[in-house]
Protein backbone atom coordinates (compact mmCIF):
# COMPACT_ATOMS: atom_id res chain seq x y z
CA UNK A 1 0.00 0.00 0.00
CA UNK A 2 1.31 3.47 -1.03
CA UNK A 3 2.18 5.40 1.74
CA UNK A 4 -0.89 8.52 2.52
CA UNK A 5 0.85 11.87 0.80
CA UNK A 6 -0.44 15.24 3.18
CA UNK A 7 -0.21 18.87 2.06
CA UNK A 8 0.95 21.01 5.26
CA UNK A 9 0.11 24.49 4.24
CA UNK A 10 1.30 26.99 6.81
CA UNK A 11 3.27 30.42 7.10
CA UNK A 12 4.85 29.52 10.43
CA UNK A 13 8.09 27.11 9.61
CA UNK A 14 8.22 26.31 13.29
CA UNK A 15 4.53 24.29 12.36
CA UNK A 16 5.69 23.13 9.19
CA UNK A 17 8.71 21.46 10.34
CA UNK A 18 6.98 19.99 13.76
CA UNK A 19 4.05 18.68 11.91
CA UNK A 20 6.53 17.00 8.78
CA UNK A 21 8.97 15.68 11.50
CA UNK A 22 5.58 14.13 13.29
CA UNK A 23 4.04 12.82 10.07
CA UNK A 24 7.36 11.10 8.77
CA UNK A 25 8.56 9.68 11.51
CA UNK A 26 5.70 9.29 13.68
CA UNK A 27 2.88 8.77 11.12
CA UNK A 28 4.86 7.14 8.05
CA UNK A 29 3.30 10.04 6.13
CA UNK A 30 4.76 11.33 2.92
CA UNK A 31 4.61 15.05 3.49
CA UNK A 32 4.87 18.39 1.84
CA UNK A 33 4.81 21.27 2.82
CA UNK A 34 4.04 25.15 1.47
CA UNK A 35 4.58 28.50 3.14
CA UNK A 36 1.32 30.11 1.89
CA UNK A 37 -1.87 29.41 0.39
CA UNK A 38 -1.20 30.14 -3.29
CA UNK A 39 2.01 27.83 -3.15
CA UNK A 40 -0.63 24.68 -1.27
CA UNK A 41 -2.77 25.25 -4.43
CA UNK A 42 -0.10 24.81 -7.00
CA UNK A 43 1.04 21.60 -5.12
CA UNK A 44 -2.28 20.48 -4.21
CA UNK A 45 -3.14 20.77 -8.30
CA UNK A 46 0.29 19.14 -9.32
CA UNK A 47 0.66 16.57 -6.63
CA UNK A 48 -2.99 15.23 -5.24
CA UNK A 49 -2.60 15.14 -1.35
CA UNK A 50 -4.46 12.61 0.47
CA UNK A 51 -5.53 15.31 2.79
CA UNK A 52 -4.24 19.13 3.13
CA UNK A 53 -3.33 20.88 6.61
CA UNK A 54 -4.53 24.35 5.88
CA UNK A 55 -3.82 27.19 8.60
CA UNK A 56 -6.34 29.65 9.03
CA UNK A 57 -4.37 32.75 9.45
CA UNK A 58 -1.82 33.59 7.00
CA UNK A 59 -0.84 36.58 5.23
CA UNK A 60 -1.87 37.66 1.85
CA UNK A 61 -3.97 34.69 1.26
CA UNK A 62 -5.77 33.11 3.84
CA UNK A 63 -6.65 29.22 4.73
CA UNK A 64 -10.82 30.35 4.28
CA UNK A 65 -9.59 31.84 0.76
CA UNK A 66 -7.71 28.91 -0.10
CA UNK A 67 -10.24 26.18 0.64
CA UNK A 68 -12.62 28.06 -1.37
CA UNK A 69 -9.96 28.16 -4.30
CA UNK A 70 -9.62 24.63 -3.52
CA UNK A 71 -13.25 23.67 -3.70
CA UNK A 72 -13.68 26.15 -6.97
CA UNK A 73 -11.22 23.81 -8.57
CA UNK A 74 -11.89 20.58 -10.02
CA UNK A 75 -8.69 19.24 -9.38
CA UNK A 76 -8.57 19.84 -5.91
CA UNK A 77 -12.41 20.13 -4.67
CA UNK A 78 -12.44 16.18 -3.65
CA UNK A 79 -9.05 16.75 -1.61
CA UNK A 80 -9.94 16.14 2.51
CA UNK A 81 -9.11 19.58 4.38
CA UNK A 82 -7.96 19.81 7.94
CA UNK A 83 -7.91 23.63 9.28
CA UNK A 84 -5.10 24.22 11.84
CA UNK A 85 -5.78 27.41 14.19
CA UNK A 86 -4.95 28.67 17.34
CA UNK A 87 -8.35 29.94 17.42
CA UNK A 88 -10.17 27.52 20.49
CA UNK A 89 -13.65 29.26 20.43
CA UNK A 90 -16.76 27.28 19.88
CA UNK A 91 -18.08 29.89 17.72
CA UNK A 92 -14.86 30.10 15.40
CA UNK A 93 -14.77 26.29 14.97
CA UNK A 94 -18.69 26.06 14.24
CA UNK A 95 -18.00 28.48 11.76
CA UNK A 96 -15.23 27.17 9.93
CA UNK A 97 -16.95 24.06 10.07
CA UNK A 98 -19.76 24.73 8.02
CA UNK A 99 -17.46 25.67 5.52
CA UNK A 100 -17.62 22.46 4.55
CA UNK A 101 -13.56 21.78 6.03
CA UNK A 102 -13.57 17.93 6.96
CA UNK A 103 -12.63 19.08 10.49
CA UNK A 104 -10.73 21.62 12.57
CA UNK A 105 -7.21 20.44 14.33
CA UNK A 106 -6.34 23.11 17.43
CA UNK A 107 -2.78 24.53 17.42
CA UNK A 108 -0.85 23.17 19.54
CA UNK A 109 -0.74 19.98 18.40
CA UNK A 110 0.68 16.98 19.61
CA UNK A 111 3.31 15.87 17.71
CA UNK A 112 3.34 12.20 18.71
CA UNK A 113 -0.30 12.00 18.02
CA UNK A 114 -0.88 13.84 15.21
CA UNK A 115 -0.73 11.28 12.52
CA UNK A 116 -3.39 8.94 14.55
CA UNK A 117 -5.51 12.22 14.82
CA UNK A 118 -6.01 12.85 11.12
CA UNK A 119 -6.47 9.13 10.36
CA UNK A 120 -9.23 8.86 12.71
CA UNK A 121 -10.85 12.15 11.65
CA UNK A 122 -10.95 11.35 8.02
CA UNK A 123 -11.85 7.75 9.04
CA UNK A 124 -9.17 5.78 8.23
CA UNK A 125 -7.97 2.46 9.90
CA UNK A 126 -5.56 2.77 12.69
CA UNK A 127 -2.26 2.59 10.72
CA UNK A 128 -3.60 3.46 7.51
CA UNK A 129 -0.93 6.47 7.22
CA UNK A 130 1.72 4.09 6.17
Amino acid sequence: MARKRVLVVDDEPDIREVARVSLEMVGGWEVLTAPSGREGLALAASTKPDVILLDVMMPDLDGVGTFRLLQADEATRYIPVIFLTAKVMAADRRQLAELGVTAVLTKPFDPLTLGSRIAKMLGWPAGAAA
